[in-house]
């Protein structure tokens, strides 16, 4: 071990024995003698800055803020040891050698002083002041401390009667001359001492205004220990013991930051004592002062004093809870961590971008807002995955993604980067992340369906125009071609064979009856016929007459504008529309009579107009069979519904009501001109 780690463990060791033996000397007095309060803020100073500051100083030789530590702690436990070595001798009537212990511990005390709640705060937690500027505090506040001490170390002979131990102890340095002045100098001084250990928490907090997110993290432990032990040692003697038992964690936490650890917690911690401090405080002063001008103005102040303070204290107290968190959230965290920021930025992004690329935008955007090492967003059904850093793994979180209640994907967050948030305000971050990033992830895998929807239309379209080639060319071609050979036979025979010529003429007649046949099958299988021949109301009563359980039909909407004779009536209706219409109901209606079990069922075609949407024909299919299956797969004619629907611009939804059975409802957009006109009263 090298000399600076030895000299480092031996003022340690040092310090603890001193404090040690201070404190059993002081617990053996007796009551006349005992201090009150039994302990000061340099016990627990004098106990755990110098094995710390040895911690430190065996893995970090050249810390300044280490040695400082083991300096200042060894001062506080020769302020401990003189005062009670003082006490003991004076409670065994050695006057002389108790005012010598107390120069002894007068002298400790000043150097733990100046060590500890000046020049440590100062140099926290980087081990440097925070700039030139602060090198007259360090060194005025010293100067300070330095010359309190000396009025001490010189005090005068007080007076007897107002002494407040039984026996008063001599100093041989006093100075007897200065004992008009020494009480008014020391009470200035005592103010002028304060004021430089405020300015010391002052620059822990201009550090951490004005610092970069990793500072502000080691900044943050420190500071908010700092200003409970201010706060109790200006509260005075009463809450020594307090003052006492938090100095003594002051070291632990400094550790913490110079070490860089990760501080979990920390952030909310300050958050919220600020946040409940404010509060406090505002509520406290809107109260008394409207109970104040009450009393002035109001009688029987009373009553009314404490209704009307009550009532200014709510109205202010949610505004300025949200505006002290948000200031709090500024101060410790940045614009990184500001939701509305982040919430800025994922608007611009989103706004800026297609949807494939605003999903890596988000993404980059969640990464740098959230301080993760990486994020990754999956789209299920899309086949879409962007990773950015590394996402998931130990400490990372999955996040789902849903869209009005719809699953639509993931997302995955990898562990916190060196710029970390409290879990608390994590938690906020992402809850705005999470809508934007839902909101890609359904934009993405609606374009995937769109995408896959238009390669099935253009792969069905090619399919069937390969179909009506082989018909045509295949079957009719070829038919029409042994016409056109038998007519020629026919008309060469017709002189020569009369007889041979009617049995090719009749010949062709039959073939004729099946070229016919064959072009109507073509024709069925563009449009279904019976919507020519009766209509869309018609053709859908003539699927629900078909064999099966009963099927009622409600068509009196589209029926009752087309007799009026509207644009857009029924008949009207674009033949795409009409046509999935059919279909829909002929697939829906085949389901029921196949898989529902159903005992009844019900058609419904009607017009409507969605919220925020054009005019569209509604499609509703409605049974009371067992409804759908749990876990069941998505077939054919499911898929071929949805299909039909989403060509058009619409949607097909088929669900299980509360009440049991199936419900099938499709939405298909019509043109402005399919919607009907507003009636208009022609009375007059």
């Amino acid at each position: 071990m090298s000399v600076p780690r030895v000299l480092a463990v031996g003022m340690a060791v040092v310090s603890v024995a001193l404090a040690v033996c201070g404190m059993v000397a002081t617990a053996r007095l007796p009551a006349a003698w005992f201090p009150d309060p039994p302990a000061s803020p340099d016990n627990g100073a004098a106990l755990t800055f110098p094995i710390v500051g040895a911690f430190l100083i065996v893995h970090r030789p050249r810390l300044v803020m280490a040695w400082l530590m083991c300096a200042g702690g060894l001062a506080t436990a020769v302020n401990v040891f003189g005062t009670g070595l003082m006490f003991q001798a004076a409670s065994g009537g050695a006057m002389e050698a108790a005012g010598i212990w107390r120069i002894v511990g007068v002298v400790g005390w000043a150097g733990g002083a100046a060590v500890l709640a000046l020049l440590l705060p100062l140099l926290s937690p980087d081990d440097r002041l925070p700039s030139r500027r602060w090198r007259p505090v360090a060194v005025l506040g010293t100067a300070a401390i330095a010359v309190d001490a000396l009025l001490v170390v010189v005090r005068p002979t007080p007076d007897a009667a107002t002494y407040r131990w039984p026996s008063v102890i001599p100093n041989p340095l006093a100075v007897d001359t200065l004992a008009p002045f020494h009480a008014p100098m020391l009470e200035w001084l005592t103010i002028v001492m304060y004021g430089f250990v405020l300015l010391a928490l002052v620059s822990l907090v201009l550090r951490m205004v004005h610092a970069g997110p990793e500072l502000r993290r080691q900044i943050g432990w420190p500071l908010a220990t700092f200003m409970i032990y201010v706060v109790c040692l200006f509260a005075g003697p009463r809450f020594w013991v307090l003052a006492t038992v938090w100095t003594a964690l002051i070291p632990l936490v400094i550790t913490f930051a110079v070490l860089r650890y990760r501080l979990y917690g920390i952030k909310t911690v300050i958050s919220r004592t600020v946040v409940a401090t404010g509060l406090v405080a505002s509520v406290g002063v809107v109260y008394f002062g409207v109970s104040a001008l009450t009393s002035l103005f109001v009688s029987g102040y009373d009553p009314a004093a404490g209704l009307v303070a009550a009532l200014f204290a709510g109205v202010f107290f949610q505004p300025l809870r949200r505006g002290l968190r948000r200031w709090t959230d500024l101060m410790l965290y940045g614009r990184h961590g500001d939701p509305q920021e982040l919430a800025r930025r994922l608007t611009r992004e989103v706004g800026a971008a297609e949807p494939g690329d605003a999903l890596a935008a988000v993404a980059a955007v969640a990464r740098d807002g959230l301080g993760v090492t990486g994020v990754a967003v999956e789209v299920a059904g899309a086949g879409t995955r962007v990773e950015l850093g590394r996402a998931g793994g130990q400490g990372g979180r999955e996040v789902p993604l849903v869209w009005h209640g719809e699953p639509v994907g993931r997302m995955l967050l990898g562990p916190p980067g060196p710029r970390r948030f409290a879990a608390a305000h994590n938690d906020r971050l992402i809850a705005v992340v999470t809508p934007y990033v839902a909101d890609v992830a359904h934009a993405v895998l609606m374009s995937a369906n769109l995408q896959r929807s238009r390669e099935r239309i253009l792969s069905a379209r090619e399919e069937e125009r390969r179909r009506l080639r082989r018909d045509l060319h295949d079957g009719l071609g070829q038919a029409l071609t042994a016409m056109s050979m038998s007519l020629n036979i026919a008309r060469l025979r017709l002189h020569d064979a009369p007889s041979d010529a009617d049995r090719l003429l009749l010949d062709l007649r039959s073939g004729m009856d099946t070229v016919s046949q064959e072009i109507r099958d073509l024709v069925y299988g563009l449009r279904p016929p019976s919507l020519d021949d009766l209509g869309l109301a018609g053709a859908v009563r003539a699927l629900a007459a078909e064999p099966g359980p009963p099927v009622t039909v409600d068509t009196q909407d589209i029926e009752a504008t087309a007799d009026a004779g509207n644009a857009g009536s029924a008949g009207d209706l674009p033949a795409a529309v009409e046509v999935a219409a059919y279909r829909i109901v002929q697939e829906a209606l085949t389901n029921v009579r196949r898989h529902a079990h159903a005992r009844s069922a019900a058609v419904s075609l009607r017009r409507a107009r969605p919220p925020g949407a054009r005019h569209a024909l509604v499609v509703l299919v409605c049974d009371d069979g067992r409804g759908l299956p749990e876990g069941r797969r998505v077939g054919v004619g499911t898929a071929s519904m949805r299909e039909r629907a989403a060509e058009l611009g619409g949607s097909c939804v088929i669900s299980s009501p509360p009440g049991g059975g199936t419900r099938v409802e499709a939405v298909l957009p019509l043109p402005a001109l399919a919607a009907p006109p507003p009636t208009r009263d022609v009375s007059a």
